[in-house]
């Protein structure tokens, strides 16, 4: 099983979202199980209100997991994409990032907003020299459609010790009205085109 973490520690920067719909992308291509260990069940609560089934299966375990023990029953997924607390101060995410092979880090579209992550990175950065398996992406998220990056933002990038993917998750209604209805960009018409194209692109800079 390939295991991936979307982890922040800030809120608000639509880690949820972005794990929904990454594991949804997964699931057009491989058996995909969505790990919600975050306490508020924000993942769990999204798929129980969905109008017609998931692409993936989603668990809760607010109590944490082990990578080294199944983490389902049946048929094993091959993709494990993990929702984590936002909080860097809990056992569970320490062991998270011990035990997956890739974070990535959704960060808004601001040099603010990645600064906040620096506690993060440096957490990231203890993890890779216990495990010298895990690695790490920063993904921008929230873009606005029309708009390029600042020079700020451009900078700070730089300056990150973690690489960010070449491919941004834009600001768009899809998201907010495919959550309302607990479904996933790859469950709607063409509204959800560019949105899965996103993710698609996303899932193929994971993947090498």
């Amino acid at each position: 099983m390939h295991y991936i973490a979307v982890i922040n520690q800030k809120g608000g920067v639509g880690k949820t979202t972005i794990s929904i719909n990454l594991a949804a992308g997964f699931a057009q291509r491989l058996p995909t199980l969505l790990i919600d260990l975050d306490p508020q069940g924000t993942a769990s609560a999204w798929a129980s209100v969905a109008s017609r089934p998931l692409p993936m299966r989603v668990s809760h375990m607010p109590a944490g997991f082990d990578a080294n023990r199944p983490v389902a029953e049946g048929d094993q997924p091959e993709v494990v994409i993990v929702d984590c607390p936002p909080t860097l101060d809990s056992d569970t995410v320490i062991q998270v990032l011990r035990s997956v092979d890739q974070v990535l880090i959704p960060v808004l579209p601001s040099p603010l907003d990645l600064w906040s992550s620096l506690r993060l990175a440096e957490s990231v950065e203890e993890a890779q020299r216990v495990s010298g398996k895990l690695q790490a992406r920063l993904l921008i998220n929230q873009l606005e459609p029309r708009s390029a990056l600042s020079s700020a933002m451009e900078g700070a990038l730089r300056e990150f010790s973690i690489p960010s993917l070449s491919t941004a998750v834009r600001r768009r209604a899809v998201y907010r009205s495919t959550a309302m209805e607990g479904l996933t960009v790859f469950q709607v018409g063409t509204n959800g085109a560019p949105a899965r194209a996103e993710f698609n692109a996303i899932i193929d800079e994971v993947r090498t």
